[in-house]
């Protein structure tokens, strides 16, 4: 149980979170093995079987968020890829009404993603999601995953917190371990 009278700030994960992973997902597991295959004039099998194994090897690394790394490791423009399909970017439900209501209680409200800069500008565009919390601050800024513990230390540099008045919503595990 949460007692939200004793918190000062709350930090919130973005994807799969606040927003619907539906963008996320199609993107890498259909729209990007799709103009895998096009682009390498590859069947759709043989693209997802060349990326999805390359992908997964990055998982819990910066890399594995990082669009710059992407495009380079697959010499595809992942952001323009993105782009082509930013319209499945949406909200989970009652997240607008939730972030009102944090901010009516007067909590300092920040998105601690890791998502890439650069998507995270398209998903900004398409949600307004910057207007509804007091500040945003990718893991690309620290130059670590938030499945690093040192993550967090840097974190409170940045975004100076006190732990017994913070709430931290998320959801990986992972995550949660390292940011207790």
């Amino acid at each position: 149980m949460v007692n939200w009278s004793s918190l000062h700030t709350v930090f919130l994960d973005m994807d799969g979170t606040l927003l619907d992973l539906h963008f996320d997902n199609h993107f890498w597991l259909e729209h990007l093995p799709a103009r895998y295959a096009e682009h390498y004039d590859l069947s759709p099998d043989e693209a997802r079987n060349t990326i999805i194994p390359m992908i997964m090897a990055e998982r819990g690394t910066l890399q594995w968020y990082c669009t710059d790394y992407w495009s380079e490791r697959l010499k595809l423009d992942i952001n323009g890829l993105k782009a082509e399909v930013g319209d499945r970017i949406g909200y989970r439900p009652f997240v607008t009404e939730f972030l009102d209501a944090v901010r009516d209680a007067g909590l300092r409200s920040v998105i601690v993603t890791n998502c890439h800069p650069d998507p995270l500008a398209l998903k900004l565009k398409h949600t307004g999601l910057n207007h509804r919390v007091d500040g945003i601050i990718s893991s690309h800024d620290l130059g670590k995953p938030k499945e690093d513990p040192e993550f967090w230390r840097d974190l409170a540099q940045r975004e100076p917190y006190r732990p017994e008045h913070t709430l931290m919503v998320d959801d990986s595990f992972p995550v949660l371990e390292n940011a207790r």
